[in-house]
């Protein structure tokens, strides 16, 4: 590419929008039929793409007033635990003069959704089993641009790939020729005149139907919000265990019956390891994207990127450490009831021979 050429391509102005995704964990079950039964914040209706479930849709709210922003499009708070904020930036500029701004635009809403989800936790907290905000958050950004008629596809990989490359990773200078091809391998596209590109932190869409996309990106950040969070937990639990932190069990544990009733450690670990398998499937069924190849490539390519498959590899190896720890502490509690029953025995038949003699030597 010539001066002229180069010169001109870096001065053409695109109009699209940044749309960022925060999401963060803020206790363990939230309680729907409460918080619109009070009333404690506005609920918004809203279509959600075909691909979504029913069963799990979360419930859409209003950001509480007042609020200073005005480019947050979308709130939701999710059964599990988790709230979900979308933030919509639109912008007419050049593509180099993006990914300036882009440090700056990520850095101030990263900020922001942090007073704009607290202020939503305040008004649902009572609602929340184990409420606290906030124990994990998850980012993801997505860079859209609408098309332009005489820019095809061929044209604007070979003139701003590198532009694109280095703002997906948050980089004011071009990328390495190894680095830039590595995050556009990831390129697809649906119409002749559309590509999205996918990377670890953001994603870049050339398109002008994307609406039912973002679904997937907001669903992503949350399933990797909660795998992040999972794992967290599980690492704080084994790390009591290796350090000799998990207290003894107590004497009802050792009471068949009583143990059922009061909480133990065995019961504690049981209870987490069920938790967190339900939520996971609950995550895992709530889209459904059986005959949508499109939809699929695209939730596929940021399973990938985002490590998703990894993060449950990872529960799961440390579900099966915790299964095995409640299975030796069942062990050991099975086998003391066995030898209180023993003993227990032992002092009946005593007690027996005792009132025995003593009625015979009446």
């Amino acid at each position: 590419m010539n001066a002229t050429s180069l010169e001109a391509a870096e001065s053409r102005t695109f109009s699209g929008s940044m749309y960022i995704f925060h999401a963060f964990d803020i206790g363990d079950d939230i309680n729907f039929d409460k918080i619109e039964h009070a009333r404690a914040i506005t609920t918004v209706p809203k279509s959600w793409p075909k691909y979504f479930k029913n069963y799990h849709i979360p419930l859409t709210v209003e950001l509480p007033h007042p609020h200073s922003d005005s480019h947050c499009i979308s709130c939701n708070v999710h059964s599990f635990g988790a709230i979900s904020l979308t933030y919509r930036i639109p912008f007419t500029d050049t593509l180099k003069n993006v990914r300036h701004d882009f440090n700056q635009i990520a850095n101030h809403y990263l900020e922001q959704s942090v007073i704009d989800a607290k202020s939503i936790y305040r008004r649902i907290n009572r609602f929340i089993t184990k409420p606290h905000f906030f124990q994990t958050r998850s980012s993801y950004i997505v860079v859209q641009i609408d098309p332009q008629p005489d820019l095809d596809i061929s044209e604007l990989q070979k003139n701003y790939s590198g532009t694109i490359a280095s703002t997906l990773r948050f980089e004011t200078e071009t990328l390495s020729e190894y680095q830039k091809n590595e995050i556009l391998e990831s390129a697809v596209g649906y119409f002749r005149g559309d590509l999205i590109i996918i990377d670890i932190d953001a994603a870049f869409l050339y398109d002008d139907e994307y609406e039912e996309l973002l679904g997937l990106f907001e669903f992503a950040n949350v399933q990797h919000l909660e795998l992040r969070y999972f794992d967290r937990l599980l690492d704080q639990k084994l790390n009591q265990i290796y350090e000799g932190e998990v207290r003894r069990s107590p004497f009802s544990a050792y009471l068949p019956f009583l143990s059922i009733i009061l909480a133990d450690p065995i019961g504690q670990l049981g209870k987490l390891k069920a938790d967190i398998s339900v939520i996971i499937e609950r995550l895992e069924s709530s889209v459904k994207l059986a005959g949508e190849p499109y939809f699929s490539e695209v939730y596929e390519l940021l399973v990938n990127k985002l490590d998703i498959k990894n993060w449950r590899d990872s529960i799961d190896r440390k579900l099966r450490i915790v299964e095995d720890v409640q299975k030796v502490y069942q062990n050991k509690i099975d086998t003391i009831r066995e030898d209180m029953l023993s003993v227990l025995i032992i002092i009946l038949i005593f007690i027996e021979l005792v009132i025995g003699i003593l009625h015979y030597m009446k």
